[in-house]
């Protein structure tokens, strides 16, 4: 984890009888326990209990991660589970 540095806030938007989505919660919170801020923030909207959610979000395909702070904003289509793209994706760089 990172600290001293200001919290994030994330939005993951999934399908819950999706085994692409289900993956994505758990490589989510695999990346914000090891490499984020303390104290960061997850949002996780399931679009079969929020299907207004697509409209607002601009969401285009599931699971879809939303970086919201830092600014700019990011967004991650896909499961997550290559944690070393999605980390230059969200713009912390790579692992190694």
């Amino acid at each position: 984890m990172r600290h001293g540095q200001k919290p994030w806030s994330l939005k993951l938007f999934v399908a819950s009888n999706s085994a692409a989505s289900a993956t994505a919660i758990v490589q989510l919170k695999r990346i914000v326990a090891e490499f984020l801020p303390v104290g960061s923030r997850v949002e996780i909207v399931d679009l079969l209990k929020e299907p207004s959610a697509v409209d607002s979000e601009q969401v285009l395909a599931i699971p879809t991660l939303v970086r919201k702070n830092p600014e700019p904003v990011r967004r991650i289509i896909g499961d997550l589970s290559d944690i070393d793209r999605v980390l230059v994706l969200l713009g912390i760089g790579p692992t190694k």
